[in-house]
């Protein structure tokens, strides 16, 4: 009689990449949260993409009766982005609360004016917007004793395009490792036949699309002003990630990413962006470590430094 087959030391290396990604951030939300005592989930669904994908996986790894999500429309959210809020919430058996934050901005408007001589505008306002998205979040999850999920990826914790006690709040910023077009990669994944074995697995929906067409195809937007988009703010997304994996991974100077024929400005805008976000990362929560180089305890970097673009 032969010998048994030796266990497999690494049991995900036959699996796809996005697989093998997916399994990671499950354990790593399962592990995090059972470390640190906690048995249940909260997050905020916006309606894009980086929250649908955050909720499918605290859903895969604490289970659907665990987690519950708030929808917090303002008056520049789209009718759209509720609408697939709750969709994503149904196709995952998710608790969900609606709070709207007008009556609250109303209120932030009227208490700032002597402060202010106005209202809040501009950048203001729409901080307080996250801001008060942000406490409303963390008083749920105080009252209710949940792991609260910041839902911002990698690339929006790179140029800085978050908000300090806002969006940023959280216990564990689940794809904080996790580039804008990663995330793109791995929920078009996640809604792939490709998948079915995985979701199956995990406990989520077997037939039909998890995330959805509505949210993988909407272009990416905070919704804290008329018409906004990411895009406004940003270079488009796989142009952006391209050159923070160079900075970031391969720790490529701007001068050797001029070199290789990337335009100054925009090579030189990416970079003071990096560099002058550094105080917003010190704060931000602890993220599940993917990468060789992920912002956090093994990213060691000045607080506050000259860029070299000043002058």
């Amino acid at each position: 009689m032969g010998q048994p087959e030796p266990s497999d030391p690494n049991p995900t290396r036959a699996l796809s990449p996005e697989a093998q990604l997916w399994r990671m951030l499950v354990l790593g939300v399962q592990d995090y949260a059972r470390k640190c005592g906690f048995r249940k989930a909260l997050l905020g669904l916006s309606g894009g993409i980086d929250s649908a994908l955050v909720a499918a996986l605290a859903v895969a790894a604490l289970g659907s009766q665990q987690v519950r999500a708030l929808l917090m429309p303002s008056p520049y959210s789209s009718e759209g982005s509720l609408q697939d809020s709750l969709a994503l919430a149904s196709r995952l058996n998710l608790a969900t609360s609606t709070v709207p934050i007008e009556p609250l901005m109303q209120q932030y408007d009227g208490s700032l004016d002597p402060a202010l001589g106005q209202k809040p505008e501009g950048i203001t306002a729409e901080n307080l917007q996250s801001r008060i998205r942000g406490t409303l979040l963390m008083a749920v999850a105080n009252s209710e004793g949940q792991l609260l999920l910041a839902t911002g990826n990698k690339s929006e914790l790179a140029v800085g395009y978050c908000t300090l006690y806002g969006d940023m709040n959280g216990g564990l910023a689940v794809i904080g490792d996790l580039y804008k077009s990663e995330v793109f990669r791995l929920t078009r994944w996640l809604d792939s036949p490709a998948a079915a074995g995985e979701r199956q697995r995990c406990g989520l929906p077997a037939d039909g699309p998890v995330i959805g067409d509505a949210i993988l195809n909407k272009p990416p937007s905070a919704e804290l002003r008329p018409d906004q988009k990411d895009s406004d703010s940003l270079p488009d997304y796989p142009y952006l990630d391209r050159l923070l994996q160079r900075f970031i991974e391969e720790h490529a100077s701007p001068e050797e990413l001029i070199a290789s024929g990337e335009p100054s400005d925009a090579v030189q805008r990416i970079w003071r962006l990096l560099k002058r976000s550094e105080f917003k990362r010190r704060q931000a929560a602890p993220v599940l470590k993917l990468s060789a180089r992920s912002f956090g305890c093994g990213w060691r970097m000045p607080i506050a430094a000259r860029t070299g673009a000043e002058g």
